[in-house]
């Protein structure tokens, strides 16, 4: 699944191609998609609708729409956008059709049928409770370490729950958890009230490098109009992680393998030298 920093390179990559288009219509094709909007009404709210800019909040793509509505997008474990031209016919799986002036479409694929999107008012984007729920951006001046501090000593579930937890740290997912765990050397396992200010503060500055690095690397890539955002996550990349997807390799610190671990359900990566318990 696509992580905060994955997310702002499809939204950045999005915003050079769409702000100034018009969606001359819509078609819902998955009804699920987009289970709060029926496909007529979902159509109606977008016909004929210029688009004004496209951000993000957490992992959501936001399309800021001319008119009443914007459209709000999650990628979740296999969302992907296309621009097509008309000579171009549709993927398998494309929940989502905006066709678009100057005779091309914008293609919302999704193979896992996970996706979500919502049409929602623009003047009440952010009472939306899936956007009002989330934590302060980890780039913001609200993700400080007496906010991080906070978040951990309230909890007495372990350190990996709370960062997956998108209402106390936003963005972060199962990758970029291990990353930064093992860069701060914190033992997945410990609960929040366990860790130290220090080790804290080395968290908050682990989880910012971590994400730096995927935007550092995403910042000058060339679009892919048929995977947008695509070349910088799923099976087509592959960053050099320290820990993540690398059991039985040796720590890049001290040279022990890498250990996998399950933790509700999913994969932790760490070094059980280096993150002593």
């Amino acid at each position: 699944m696509p992580e905060l920093p994955e997310v702002e390179i499809v939204v950045q990559c999005l915003e050079r191609l769409l702000p100034g288009r018009t969606i001359r219509s819509a078609q819902l094709r998955r009804p699920r998609l987009a289970p709060d909007t029926n496909p007529r009404l979902f159509a109606a709210r977008l016909r004929n609708s210029t688009i004004v800019s496209v951000t993000r909040r957490g992992k959501f793509i936001i399309l800021k729409l001319e008119k009443r509505w914007t459209l709000i997008t999650h990628l979740r474990m296999s969302g992907r956008f296309m621009l097509l031209g008309a000579d171009q016919e549709d993927p398998k799986f494309a929940h989502a059709v905006f066709h678009l002036d100057g005779d091309e479409r914008l293609v919302f694929r999704d193979q896992r049928h996970f996706g979500l999107m919502k049409v929602v008012e623009t003047a009440k984007l952010f009472e939306t409770k899936d956007l009002a729920k989330l934590a302060p951006e980890p780039f913001s001046n609200d993700f400080s370490l007496d906010y991080l501090t906070t978040v951990l000593k309230r909890s007495k579930r372990n350190v990996k729950q709370l960062l997956l937890d998108q209402t106390k740290v936003c963005g972060v997912g199962n990758i970029y958890a291990s990353e930064a765990m093992f860069i701060a050397q914190i033992n997945p396992l410990r609960r929040g009230t366990q860790i130290s200010r220090a080790k804290i503060a080395a968290l908050r500055e682990a989880i910012r490098e971590v994400m730096n690095e995927t935007l550092e690397l995403g910042a000058n890539m060339q679009i892919d109009r048929a995977n947008i955002g695509g070349n910088i996550y799923g099976s087509g990349a592959a960053p050099d992680w320290r820990v993540y997807d690398r059991e039985g390799s040796p720590c890049l610190r001290c040279s022990k393998p890498i250990v996998r671990i399950v933790q509700g359900g999913r994969s932790t990566y760490l070094c059980r030298v280096c993150q002593r318990k």
